[in-house]
């Protein structure tokens, strides 16, 4: 293949995987430079917005990918501590969840 088609099928891979929804597990965390409905994603590119859907109790929030993590086995999205109040989840720490880039 010549290199401009594999650019094309690059591209349209990269895509396919950012705009399927993902299911796993959520935790949260706290961000010194950012408040808010934030998130960290390990591939999603920053300043993607996503739907977080908490699968325990129905409970959903859109938050705005502006870090990297988490970096643990099962785990796909770290939300602040704001948004997993939204989420209902702060208190158990974790939660699964399904999440939808917007």
């Amino acid at each position: 293949m010549n290199p401009i088609t594999l650019a094309a099928l690059g591209a349209v891979f990269a895509f396919s995987a950012a705009s399927a929804d993902e299911y796993g597990q959520a935790t949260y965390y706290r961000n010194p430079h950012h408040g808010g409905l934030i998130a960290a994603h390990r591939t999603l590119p920053f300043g993607t917005h996503v739907r977080v859907v908490n699968l325990d109790n129905g409970r959903s929030t859109v938050v705005v990918i502006v870090d990297r993590g988490p970096f643990v086995h099962g785990r796909i999205i770290d939300v602040s501590t704001v948004a997993a109040d939204a989420l209902g989840m702060r208190q158990a720490g974790v939660a699964h969840v399904r999440i939808e880039p917007l």
